[in-house]
């Protein structure tokens, strides 16, 4: 049997050596998880202690995420998001929460009952949030990936939430008002951290020499047809994606940042 303080410290140890990010949020999350509690429950509760399964689950969770590099969603097999909380695998990217953005250009922005569709979407991440926060929205998610199209399946029949899911590569055919998309960004080539270059799907991820072949490929595909689209791209594509938007005819363009005061979503109309 072992106390909480000291299961964290040894865990804190182990990641901070193997150069993880977020050592203690992420042995507090495994911890939490391996004792079936809430992570709060760590703190509160003084009677808690780590003992049988638990301590074999958490040290089998912290091996992997300090030597196989795997990220914590995957460990647990969710991440939260907006509202929900999504069922996430090696099928789908982790959801980020500079990602939040494009869902909240979207609820602010989108007309009453506007057909909007999300490009790409993954673990239906975008889709599932739009559909959550704007009732009135008639929301489809589409991706090239019919795994990634299971997930996605599945985190909305899970969570009750009504969106429509077309399997296809780029923008499916369809009279849509909207178009919001977290295509694949990253340069081809370009050195990405353990836990995203080793466990999450590299059709999700690059995209060409400049990481804009697939957003190039929408904004033309979109021009003329779609009057709003919102793009989330990488912190230093806002320039060219903006360029893309108004060399296509979008009249209004302009670029929001994330938290960290990143260029991260374009929005033309």
């Amino acid at each position: 049997m072992t106390a909480v303080a000291e299961a964290l410290d040894s865990a804190l140890v182990a990641l901070t050596a193997a150069g993880v990010d977020s050592p203690r949020l992420d042995a507090e999350l495994l911890l939490a998880d391996a004792l079936g509690v809430d992570r709060t429950r760590l703190y509160v509760d003084r009677d808690l202690r780590v003992e049988g399964a638990a301590v074999r689950r958490f040290q089998d969770l912290v091996r992997r995420r300090a030597v196989g590099r795997e990220p914590v969603a995957y460990l647990l097999g969710r991440k939260g998001f907006r509202r929900l909380e999504l069922e996430v695998d090696a099928r789908v990217l982790v959801p980020r929460p500079e990602t939040e953005l494009l869902v909240e250009v979207g609820v602010a922005e989108l007309a009453a009952g506007a057909r909007v569709i999300d490009v790409g979407t993954g673990s239906g991440a975008v889709a599932l949030a739009l559909a959550d926060e704007r009732r009135d929205l008639r929301v489809t998610g589409s991706d090239v990936s019919a795994a990634a199209l299971d997930v996605a399946r599945a985190n909305g029949a899970r969570l009750g939430l009504t969106v429509d899911w077309i399997l296809g590569d780029g923008l499916p055919a369809g009279d849509w008002d909207a178009v919001v998309a977290n295509l694949p960004y990253v340069e081809s080539g370009e050195r990405l951290a353990p836990e995203i270059a080793h466990h999450e799907p590299a059709l999700a991820l690059f995209a060409g020499p400049d990481g804009l072949d697939a957003i190039r490929a929408l904004v033309a595909r979109a021009a003329h047809r779609i009057g709003w689209v919102a793009l989330e791209h990488g912190a230093t594509q806002g320039p060219a994606v903006r360029a893309l938007l108004g060399g296509a005819g979008y009249a209004q363009v302009r670029t929001e940042p994330d938290l960290a005061g990143h260029e991260r979503v374009t929005v033309g109309c």
